[in-house]
């Protein structure tokens, strides 16, 4: 199924009852920000960057206090979102890296046996889109290692970028800059007249098309553009529908319109553009939601918000904030995986709630699947996440999986208020209690060494299990043989000192 935007008929504003009314195949939109820090949201605390809409959401639906990226990069995180495991089960061990397996079974797939219309808008990230020309990061002719767009996991329509993009006037940059600007970190937008420069990553169709119109402006604007025909055409085809969309705001470069920048006038250029981003994309999320609302399928439509990790790196100081939380994106301390997150489900979320037990984005899909009541097709997959539809129900809940999340040299382990951390391949384990010091100011694993091998003992034996998926034990060599990549262990990779500094490979 491809959108095209049309004007709907009066017959497509009655809507059907399997849409509005069926609770047991709600809507599902899977929202996420890309480098948004737990602290630069309304809800969570920002003195500057308002987010009205979201701050909305989580007074009405569910705050997840303690909500976690799968990893402390961009791909990974992605990863995680459609399959319900560990990034490194499937092949992408950190950004520009591997690509989504074929053979690993994802939502879209699941949700479209199910007879859902299923879209992707935004960011892709797991894998390239062409192999006859250059586009993005690993996009170029010839390179078919890496070609693997959406249409190969389940989704009828797309409109993605393989990677990052400016977050206004996304194809184009400024051919000169002023001081502080840069391609790198961003810039005052391009004005009418001013020359510029193709940017040199693309928009794509489901079909691999490239995109051409409508592609000035806010990108997340131009975004939603996309998302709210494909929600109407799945009501005209009386069909539920799963929609991911994935935000490229505010991945550097930022750069924010005229109207946001005037909202923020009173700051620097880079909070200025970082800032009105943000707001830039907190009101297309009101627009998708009054959107529902004025097609009366709100109701039964769950709307699930994270970000993909913490915010970037302390080069630009006031570019992104972890709240008190230690560390930032690429560390595994709280404030590199800890993210803002929101969900709402009218149907059956009557009152706002703060969720504070450990949920992740690897719990989308069993949870999903346990909405619907549905089993997943291959259980000999292990999953990592679990289903949190106890939470939802405002039922007694308690974690019962571990999170490990593991990126380069470093591993973290949590179980209920314990998290165990080492950076250094293994060699040296650091312990925090998060209930009590959430902010990890003290390491407490030389007064509790029983407890540290007793995590370590449960670590080691779920990174064994991650590193048979990897290898293919679920099913087999042939994407692992494909990349020509081998396992590379967290607990044997070579410690590397957290600059915080994008290497070539992680730059998106």
């Amino acid at each position: 199924m491809k959108t095209k935007p049309f004007l709907l008929a009066a017959a497509t504003t009655l809507f059907s009852p399997f849409i509005s009314a069926d609770t047991s195949k709600p809507n599902v939109i899977l929202i996420m920000a890309d480098d948004l820090g737990w602290g630069d949201t309304g809800f969570n605390g920002s003195p500057v960057i308002k987010t009205p809409h979201l701050d909305q959401m989580a007074a009405e639906g569910l705050q997840l206090d303690r909500f976690y990226s799968a990893s402390s990069v961009c791909s990974p995180t992605r990863a995680s979102v459609l399959s319900g495991r560990n990034p490194y089960r499937t092949g992408v061990p950190t950004a520009n890296q591997g690509f989504l397996r074929p053979e690993e079974l994802v939502l879209p797939e699941i949700l479209k046996e199910q007879g859902y219309a299923t879209g992707h808008f935004g960011k892709w990230h797991l894998g390239t889109l062409t192999h006859t020309e250059k586009d993005a990061n690993r996009g170029k002719p010839g390179n078919t290692k890496d070609f693997n767009p959406p249409k190969l996991h389940g989704y009828d329509d797309a409109f993605v970028t393989e990677s990052k993009i400016p977050t206004y006037d996304p194809m184009i940059y400024p051919a000169s800059f002023s001081e502080g600007e840069n391609k790198h970190l961003g810039w005052e937008y391009v004005k009418e007249g001013q020359e510029s420069k193709p940017y040199g990553t693309f928009y794509w169709d489901i079909d691999g098309n490239k995109v051409n119109d409508n592609l000035k402006g806010d990108d997340s604007r131009v975004i939603m553009d996309r998302v709210l025909p494909f929600i109407d055409q799945s009501i005209s085809e009386e069909k539920p529908f799963l929609s991911v969309v994935w935000f490229h705001t505010p991945h550097l470069p930022c750069v924010a319109g005229p109207r946001h920048q005037e909202m923020y006038k009173d700051h620097p250029i880079h909070l200025r553009n970082y800032a009105g981003c943000i707001t830039a994309m907190d009101e297309q999320i009101g627009r998708l939601r009054k959107h529902l609302a004025d097609k009366g399928i709100a109701d039964n439509t769950m709307i699930w918000f994270c970000s993909d990790n913490g915010p970037e790196s302390k080069e630009r100081p006031d570019n992104g904030s972890a709240g008190h939380f230690r560390g930032r994106k690429r560390d595994l301390y709280e404030g590199g995986v800890r993210v803002p997150a929101v969900m709402v489900w009218p149907a059956k979320v009557k009152e706002a709630r703060k969720i504070t037990e450990p949920c992740i984005t690897s719990d989308y899909l069993p949870t999903i699947l346990d909405a619907l009541d549905i089993k997943h097709p291959k259980p000999s997959y292990t999953l990592d996440g679990r289903s949190l539809m106890p939470i939802i129900n405002n039922e007694d809940f308690k974690r019962d999986k571990e999170i490990g999340i593991m990126y380069s040299s470093r591993i973290v382990w949590h179980k209920n208020e314990n998290k165990l951390v080492s950076y250094d391949g293994g060699k040296t384990y650091e312990l925090y209690n998060l209930e009590t010091d959430p902010s990890e100011k003290s390491d407490i694993a030389a007064h509790n060494p029983e407890l540290v091998e007793q995590l370590k003992k449960d670590m080691i034996a779920w990174h064994d299990s991650v590193k048979s998926s990897f290898e293919g034990a679920e099913y087999g060599t042939k994407s692992l043989e494909r990349l020509g990549k081998n396992w590379s262990s967290p607990l044997t990779a070579k410690a590397k000192k957290p600059k915080n500094k994008k290497t070539k490979k992680e730059k998106k």
